[in-house]
């Protein structure tokens, strides 16, 4: 299959880049069948919002406040508790998941 370089605007800053033969034969090989829509420039900075601002850490996620349902101590957990769903603290979680 014969590539050539492509010029394209990039989606997020309007700038034009070139998609080249020896990028369009890697997207080929790994199976991708659309363009990149951003300039490598925005690709990286999207990729490093992404992990954390580039520090290859990610951000802190959000936790919820609640009370355990076994012994009552007020814990955190990550995600959004429902009321028709126990929540455990860490400690009892453990116990309960060990006695399964």
């Amino acid at each position: 299959m014969g590539f050539t370089d492509k010029k394209i605007t990039c989606a997020d800053c309007n700038a034009e880049f070139t998609f080249g033969t020896v990028e369009q034969e890697f997207y080929a090989s790994k199976g991708f069948t659309n363009e990149p829509k951003r300039c490598p420039d925005c690709r990286q900075a999207r990729k490093s919002d992404r992990q954390g601002n580039g520090s290859g850490q990610r951000g802190r996620r959000q936790m919820f406040a609640t009370v355990c349902a076994k012994c009552g101590k007020d814990t955190e957990v990550p995600f959004e508790p429902r009321q028709d769903k126990p929540v455990y603290c860490s400690d009892c979680y453990s116990v309960i998941k060990l006695s399964k």
